[in-house]
């Protein structure tokens, strides 16, 4: 009877230690200067948590063994790191060198239209963008075109609950994990205003698990125009992968 109550005790014990929540503290800096680096987007790609450095580098923010946080800011190499057990049992803050990134402008041709003066001509030489079918994103005062709204878009992704081949479906139907993130990007404004700032899909790829131009290619079956893939900003772009990822399991339990 002894040993089962103390055996019942560490059990106990190892529950309530598994509950406490765990955090991770570190210090960015600068590799070449060794100075600190602030405003640096750190995001838990696992948990969708978020948070940023201050001004002297710091940070803090939640994460168990094993978590991966993702490490942006504009005019640096972006950076994934994996947490440790040590570095949650460590005392002191971790640093975590971030690397400049070198751009290189590449030569830009401007060609413009050579127009004649005549209207009537000049018309047929200008190009026409058709019309857009357009909707709005809850939260954004802006519209957009395609999307569920456009014609064929209900059957596009129709056809892909259908078909084991299709991109939505190898992406939608087997990374039920990291879909369910799409969600929990939502509730963190910290992930919500760093996708707000950021028009490279960078972020929002690591946090989907898929490549930037999977992401264009989602988007794409899921029939949204080429203006908005490419003008859209992150945060825009994860809500119309949401709306699809929902728009397909719908379908699919149906």
């Amino acid at each position: 009877m002894r040993y089962f109550v103390v055996f019942l005790l560490m059990l106990v014990s190892g529950a309530v230690s598994a509950q406490k929540t765990q955090s991770v503290t570190g210090t960015i800096v600068n590799d070449g200067t060794l100075l600190p680096v602030a405003h640096v987007n750190v995001i838990n790609i696992n948990k969708v948590k978020g948070t940023i450095t201050d001004d002297r580098g710091n940070f803090t923010i939640e994460a168990t063994v094993n978590d991966t946080l993702h490490l942006s800011l504009a005019g640096y190499q972006s950076l994934k790191v994996r947490v440790t057990n040590d570095w949650i049992n460590s005392a002191t803050s971790t640093k975590i060198p971030f690397t400049e990134r070198a751009y290189t402008l590449e030569e830009v041709v401007i060609n413009k239209y050579d127009l004649t003066g005549y209207l009537q001509i000049d018309a047929k030489l200008a190009p026409i963008k058709e019309p857009d079918y357009r909707y709005n994103i809850s939260g954004l005062q802006l519209g957009y075109e395609g999307g569920e709204y456009s014609p064929g878009a209900f059957k596009r992704i129709l056809s892909s609950v259908f078909n084991p081949a299709d991109l939505l479906h190898n992406t939608f139907g087997k990374k039920p994990t990291e879909m369910r993130r799409l969600r929990e990007m939502k509730k963190d404004d910290t992930v919500r205003n760093v996708l707000a700032s950021k028009f490279d899909r960078e972020t929002l790829a690591a946090l989907l698990g898929v490549s930037k131009d999977e992401i264009v290619e989602i988007l794409e079956r899921c029939n949204y125009s080429e203006a908005f893939i490419t003008t859209a900003n992150d945060l825009q772009i994860m809500d119309a992968i949401s709306g699809c990822y929902e728009e397909y399991k719908a379908l699919n339990r149906n």
